[in-house]
């Protein structure tokens, strides 16, 4: 997981650094699984290939390179950026250190009922904000993408504002 997170950053193709974080979040999915959380492992690579899969679809419509064949230099404000990144490892690493996580419970409750508790404190008083997001998101890539397209490029036809002289 941690090579693949590497690989996101170190590729100049955005199609292969897509597919690097897709199966980075897979290897994490598939360490949900080998700790018995069936429900969060599938989930996990469920989620991820499906937006991965669209993310990709969408640089490939719309990137001037999605193949990553020039050369492009991707690492715009070094200093900045190891600062951030640098702050939030500490502050991660705080918080993993210093707060209480309370008590560890001595007898768990079934695979079962573990699935059924996590569903429940998820998606119980959130899945209508979940729904009303997921189509909002769905139209907003539906309307990006149709305005996106110019009339009669791959079509056969010509623009309208030509006039029948004019067009090829």
């Amino acid at each position: 997981a941690v090579w693949f997170g590497i690989v996101v950053f170190r590729t100049f193709s955005m199609v292969r650094s897509a597919l690097a974080l897709l199966f980075s979040q897979t290897a994490l999915g598939v360490m949900f699984l080998s700790m018995q959380a069936e429900f969060l492992g599938v989930l996990q690579i469920m989620m991820m290939a499906t937006e991965m899969s669209i993310m990709a679809i969408f640089m490939v419509m719309f990137m001037m390179d999605p193949g990553g064949l020039g050369e492009m230099d991707m690492t715009h404000q070094k200093r900045l950026s190891l600062g951030a990144g640098l702050v939030s490892f500490v502050g991660a690493v705080a918080v993993a250190v210093f707060v209480d996580w309370g008590p560890v419970a001595s007898v768990a409750p079934d695979a079962a009922q573990q699935t059924v508790d996590l569903g429940l404190e998820l998606l119980g008083r959130s899945m209508l904000i979940f729904e009303t997001a997921g189509i909002t998101i769905l139209t907003a890539m539906i309307a990006a993408t149709a305005v996106a397209i110019q009339p009669g490029v791959n079509s056969g036809t010509s623009p309208r504002h030509m006039k029948e002289t004019e067009r090829p």
